[in-house]
């Protein structure tokens, strides 16, 4: 069975990463004003947030076209391909999953398996890599699912932000009404609960008074995590325009766990409207590329 992958700019996949792996990239758009802009197409990381820094004006965000995703598969029966599997940003934070199934159950020309994973950034990216390595591996699309599936049990993210009133102002904040860090000069500590008994919400779970404690928190409770784990463990450091500190992370983490694969990406623009600039994330699971 010839089976595609499509997944959406938030995973923030590399262009490397999408060819070497054959991975097909949706964007998210991001409702500026009066504008609509393409996740990394017509606003890339750098221009975003110099611009949040500076316009009036803050942003929103929508979700994937389903259009889109209808024109691509269209493409996809052209090419030949039976099967496409939409590993998706969290349900927690966006309607898209839930539109997904609406057009997986009315789509004929191919089988549509969607897939929530109950997260974003490189959480998605780790299920859509992990897909397409299994598709050019030769697997059918159940077994991928099924593997995908245990990834989503593995995985697990920390972060914190400069401002948590972007999460407010958005609604991505489950308990915003119990959090007042704005006025308590507090950095929060973050979480989404991604295993099939969460879902996918953002959650704030821990404050501290200053950055180098907030880190620590998260570097403590990672090991913590981390340490009777019988499988290898790759983790994601990813910054909202911090790439100094993103390297100070990863730096310090991988003296501190050196059996842990550390890699770096960003909380690009669609992201970047709910966070804010200065939001650094920590994501970590069961090594996909081991699997």
């Amino acid at each position: 069975m010839k089976v595609a992958v499509v997944t959406d700019s938030a995973a923030y996949l590399t262009p490397e990463q999408a060819a070497e792996y054959q991975i097909h990239v949706l964007p998210i758009p991001i409702l500026w004003g009066d504008e609509t802009l393409r996740d990394m197409i017509d606003i890339n990381s750098q221009q975003f947030y110099q611009r949040l820094r500076t316009d009036k004006v803050l942003p929103t965000t929508s979700q994937p076209s389903i259009g889109e995703l209808e024109q691509k598969v269209t493409e996809l029966v052209a090419d030949g391909y039976e099967a496409v599997i939409v590993p998706a940003i969290s349900s927690g934070i966006s309607s898209y999953y839930d539109n997904l199934m609406a057009y997986a159950a009315r789509e004929k020309r191919l089988k549509v398996y969607p897939f929530d994973t109950h997260i974003t950034c490189a959480g998605t990216a780790y299920a859509a890599l992990l897909a397409g390595k299994m598709v050019l591996a030769g697997k059918e699309p159940e077994a991928i699912m099924q593997v995908l599936y245990d990834l989503r049990e593995t995985t697990n993210v920390l972060f914190m932000v400069d401002d948590i009133n972007h999460l407010k102002r958005t609604g991505r904040l489950s308990n915003a009404s119990s959090f007042v860090a704005g006025l308590l000069k507090i950095k929060p500590i973050l979480a989404m609960d991604v295993d099939h008994n969460g879902q996918g919400q953002i959650s704030a779970i821990g404050k501290e008074r200053q950055t180098k404690r907030a880190y620590e928190w998260i570097a403590t409770h990672f090991g913590d995590a981390i340490k009777d784990k019988d499988y290898p463990i790759r983790a994601t450091v990813f910054d909202a325009n911090a790439p100094e500190a993103k390297q100070e992370w990863i730096d310090d983490l991988s003296k501190r766990y050196p059996n842990v694969t550390f890699e770096g990406s960003i909380i690009g623009p669609v992201v970047g409207v709910h966070t804010g600039e200065g939001a650094m994330a920590l994501i970590w699971g069961r090594d996909w590329d081991k699997m």
